[in-house]
Order: structure tokens, then sequence, then C-alpha cells
């Protein structure tokens, strides 16, 4: 669901409603994302807490994102406390299970947009080498079982695509190997 606010949320502040009352469905927007990005914490600190690791260039900062975030379970998120958690980006982590990733969005790391500066990520655009990606263990094991699935898929059709397949298969382990050996964990220390 708050791929869908995500892409909303785009879509409204790209065509030029944003300038807008933040009344109504802007309302609703920040409340469902900061619902969303309080459960992707919350699994966050639950993964750390149990001995998983992260990686990426924003691992670190997730780290401390997660050990630091208030908890909501059975709070009422109203549209001022959404704006004010919006506002935090020290707080921000967003889900992007398309890519295999969360973000850790901080506005100047971003290269999901490249014109102008936006208050939230484009998870539509995820870009590889952006300074916000963080990647947990389960995001390796999904990169693994993504790239089964193409190899799986590249016996199936004409030898061009099935290489083409077999490549992008062949990334996404690479990407995952890359989480492997890299990976930190709550009892790592930091630099």
């Amino acid at each position: 669901m708050a791929i869908q606010y995500g892409h909303l949320r785009t879509a409204l502040v790209s065509e030029g409603y944003a300038a807008r009352s933040r009344d109504g469905v802007h309302e609703l927007i920040d409340i469902e994302t900061v619902r969303a990005v309080a459960d992707t914490i919350a699994d966050l600190s639950e993964d750390l807490e149990a001995g998983g690791g992260l990686s990426g260039p924003a691992a670190r900062r997730a780290i401390k994102a997660a050990a630091r975030a208030p908890r909501f379970e059975g709070t009422v998120i109203n549209a001022t406390t959404a704006r004010r958690l919006l506002a935090n980006d020290d707080a921000l982590i967003y889900d992007n299970p398309q890519a295999l990733l969360l973000c850790h969005y901080k506005r100047e790391h971003a290269l999901c947009h490249r014109t102008g500066v936006r208050d939230s990520p484009r998870l539509d655009h995820c870009m590889p080498g952006c300074g916000n990606v963080v990647r947990t263990d389960h995001h390796a094991t999904s990169l693994r079982s993504r790239a089964d699935t193409l190899d799986k898929q590249a016996t199936q059709v004409p030898q061009p695509i099935g290489e083409r397949l077999r490549d992008h298969a062949d990334r996404l382990r690479r990407i995952a190997d890359t989480h492997d050996r890299t990976r930190i964990t709550l009892k790592d220390p930091s630099p």
C-alpha cells in the first residue's frame, strides 16, 4: 500500500498539485506514508536485534535511525504528527520491495530525481549507486531467489533474451554477494 501512496505522492507533487492546500488527500498520504515508514523501521529494528545485517552506503545511518526511532504501536497518527515526522529526515526509511532495498532518504544523496529537490524519494526510480541505499539479509535472499527465477526463464526463451536474463541474474547474485561481504550488524563497531 505504501508504494501506491508513494507513487501518488510523486504524481501529485509532479503534476503541480503540491502548491495547493495540504488538506484532504495530502493529509491522508502523509499519514499513510508515516505508517509505512514506522512499520519499516519497526521491522528493521527487530531484524537488527535478531542479528540481521545491513549493507549499502546508508547502512550505518539506518542502524542509528532504527535504534532512535520512536515506536508507534497503538498510537494514533494524525496529520500534524505525520507532517512533523516527515520533516525528520533521519527517521525516513522507505521500503522498496520491487527494487529489493530500503531507501534511507536524504535529499542530498538522492539519485532518483535529477531535477529539483523533493520531500520524498521516487521509489519507482531507484538508481544503483545511490547514497540512500540499504539492503538487508532478506533482500540478499530475495535477490538470489529472483536470480534463480530469471535463470529458469532463460531456458524457455530464445538465446539473445536468455543471455540477457542470465546476465541480469548474475548481476543480482553479485549484489547479494556484495551484501554478504560488506554487511554490518548492531554488534559491529562504528568507524
